[in-house]
């Protein structure tokens, strides 16, 4: 008992060695192409220094590392078992009697504990750091940043006691309450322009938008700059969540609490019920990655063919995020029920596997 239970521990520690580098890896590339990006932005500042980019790029670093957890458990998995292939340890142990059930379930176990820290702690501290990283954007890069060349704004046409207005916004944070980086094009009631309006931030109160530092600038007058401005509107919380509200910078235990009201007030909450299920799930999906893994990844290394089985491996990866990326957009559409977009891939990639690991462990 004691020698089977040390070699578990052998097994799932060389497990979360392989899926831990990988995932380091990730990281780093992340980080070095954020950084570029961040530097060619950083000429418009001219206060900005190396060590805030630095600071930036780590903050936004987590919610791209996210994305590529269950890529890095796949690498690593793969990693980890052609390690015990190429020093013949499986070989060993099947001559020992064990089953690749047995040596697969320290992996398995591993993946699952993995999938729940990274929802239960890794998750919040991602959403805070992005929130971070906007208010740091904000605060070194101020209004600079062109907006209509962007190509990636937040955009929102609302209605006031002054008339309407078109509000863009280059991020957006507490769930839409906050923007950053606003520009707003004002009109009076008959629908013609009168107003331009840049500001760096901007925060939803009651019956207003409170802009900070702002210049506003009226056909044939001079720009006037303000400390504070207000801006009336007629949007509530709830209606601001539904027109600007980001999915990614809302944390687990925030989603059932943003899903129920919008629901309440009859809003759209396909995309916060489309999140919240890819996180629920992703303990799962990191288990379906590990088998995955052990499909391509057993063959004796005296066997040959190595790297098509490397090959194979990752793009049977490659073709499962895009099938995940499909269903996504089908559930975001309201053709099928989150639940279903976001399970079913999961569920056939792991029954898919073990009929695979199946078929070639009992032919």
């Amino acid at each position: 008992m004691t020698r089977a239970r040390t070699l578990r521990f052998y097994i799932g520690k060389r497990f979360l060695m392989m899926m831990v580098g990988a995932l380091v890896v990730c990281m780093a590339l992340i980080f070095m192409i954020d950084m570029v990006e961040l530097l060619r932005q950083s000429r418009s500042a001219a206060t900005v220094t190396v060590w805030q980019l630095m600071w930036i790029g780590f903050l936004r670093m987590h919610a791209f590392t996210e994305i590529l957890i269950p890529f890095a458990v796949l690498v690593g998995s793969i990693g980890a078992l052609m390690s015990l292939s190429r020093k013949s340890e499986l070989a060993v142990m099947r001559a020992g009697g064990m089953s690749v059930w047995q040596f697969l379930r320290p992996g398995i176990t591993v993946a699952l504990l993995v999938g729940i820290v990274s929802v239960a702690v890794y998750n919040p501290l991602a959403t805070r750091a992005t929130e971070l990283a906007i208010e740091q954007m904000t605060t070194h890069f101020g209004n600079e940043t062109s907006f209509n060349n962007s190509g990636s704004g937040n955009w929102l046409r609302q209605d006031g006691a002054d008339g309407p207005s078109v509000i863009s916004a280059r991020a957006v944070g507490e769930q839409g309450l906050a923007l950053a980086g606003v520009t707003v094009f004002q009109y009076d009631p008959a629908g013609r322009f009168i107003a331009h309006i840049r500001a760096d931030k901007a925060a939803l109160a009651d019956g207003y938008w409170e802009l900070s530092r702002a210049a506003v600038a009226q056909a044939g007058k001079e720009t006037v700059r303000y400390d504070t401005y207000k801006l009336k509107t007629n949007l509530d919380r709830e209606r601001a969540l539904d027109a600007l509200g980001s999915a990614n910078t809302v944390s687990i235990f925030e989603l059932p609490g943003v899903i129920a009201m919008a629901e309440r007030n009859r809003l759209p909450a396909a995309r916060f019920q489309i999140q919240y299920e890819l996180l629920r799930s992703r303990p799962l999906l990191l288990v379906a990655m590990v088998l995955l893994a052990a499909t391509v990844s057993l063959r004796s290394f005296r066997q040959g063919g190595i790297q098509t089985m490397v090959a194979t491996g990752i793009i049977g990866g490659v073709g499962f995020f895009l099938l995940t990326e499909v269903s996504r957009q089908i559930g975001l559409a309201g053709l099928a029920p989150a639940f279903v977009a976001i399970w079913l891939p999961v569920v056939i990639a792991c029954l898919g596997s073990i009929t695979l690991l199946l078929h070639q462990e009992d032919g």
